[in-house]
């Protein structure tokens, strides 16, 4: 932490505005989490569920709170939030990084599950999105915006979810591959439409991990055809476990064109290959390859955002 940096912890949006105001009239900069900025931002004092509507399959959230504490409390009435990032993050860092795991496949990812948010811009303006149901159509789509912006627009201090139930049901397969070859054709099998999977991860080398879930006859059916049409057999083991703790390992994250898998996957030793959402994790650091024309964009919103540069990422 740099010398002379402070740590501090709002329990309130009032706090926390006066905290971002107080920091922009002082000339502080300021990093939510991690070291860097003269003030260090834990969110952690606000973990609150402040709102649960059963029956509209929605919640809101403080970002404190930490994704297994959601799920334990709405496991009682049957439902979840279905994010499965590596580790166990906070709802402000699953926004902040636009976080997902496997069942990205079926679910999507943070951005998609996310119905609105209420933020403290870096003057202390608190400023609402969105809502809490699932069809919203008021004001500018902060939601979205502050989806993987990892603090660099403005302080997260509430967020509404899109829920799911439990489904009755579920069961992970596990196919043997041979080669690359093989690895493609089965991939790229899996997105077809044939099967209802809520997960499809290639662990390269050797490996396809598919999740399914649903009534117990839907999963019945879809293991059946799972075993006939792709080879695959039930796992005895955590596969999508070891899916979630090698993404969490991995220091690059690359796009995949899925027509070019084969040739891409006969040139890397090691992978986790999310095929709905055509990225790969690998051990090995990866060069930034965004367009400039897309970092000149962000710089923009950036800017907008935080004119002073008060918040490092």
């Amino acid at each position: 932490m740099p010398s002379g940096s402070n740590r501090a912890s709002p329990a309130s949006v009032e706090e926390a505005a006066h905290l971002l105001r107080e920091a922009a009239a002082s000339g502080a900069s300021v990093s939510i989490e991690q070291p860097g900025g003269d003030i260090v931002v834990s969110m952690s004092r606000m973990n609150r569920i402040l709102e649960h509507e059963a029956g509209d399959l929605t919640c809101v959230v403080e970002p404190g709170l930490r994704l297994s504490e959601l799920n334990a409390k709405l496991a009682q009435h049957e439902q979840m939030l279905p994010l499965d990032p590596p580790g166990d993050p906070t709802l402000g860092a699953c926004i902040g990084g636009a976080l997902s795991g496997p069942r990205r496949h079926r679910f999507g990812s943070t951005r998609d599950l996310l119905l609105g948010v209420t933020v403290v811009l870096t003057d202390g303006t608190v400023a609402s999105s969105g809502g809490k149901v699932v069809k919203n159509v008021a004001g500018y789509d902060l939601a979205k915006l502050f989806c993987g912006s990892r603090g660099t627009l403005g302080l997260v201090v509430r967020a509404a979810f899109r829920l799911h139930p439990i489904p009755a049901a579920a069961r992970t397969l596990v196919v043997n591959l041979d080669d690359a070859g093989t690895a493609a054709r089965l991939g790229q099998a899996c997105l077809r439409g044939h099967f209802a999977l809520s997960a499809a991860d290639l662990l390269w080398p050797g490996r396809l991990a598919l999740l399914l879930e649903g009534s117990e006859r839907a999963v019945e059916i879809q293991a059946q055809r799972a075993g006939t049409d792709l080879g695959a057999q039930t796992a005895h083991e955590p596969v999508l476990d070891e899916s979630r703790e090698r993404q969490g390992r991995a220091r690059g994250r690359t796009d995949i064109v899925l027509a070019d898998l084969e040739g891409w996957l006969s040139g890397v030793p090691d992978a986790v290959v999310r095929l709905s959402a055509g990225v790969a994790y690998v051990p090995s650091d990866l060069p930034r390859t965004s367009p400039p024309e897309l970092e000149a964009l962000r710089e923009r919103v950036r800017a907008e955002f935080d004119p002073a540069g008060l918040l490092v990422a």
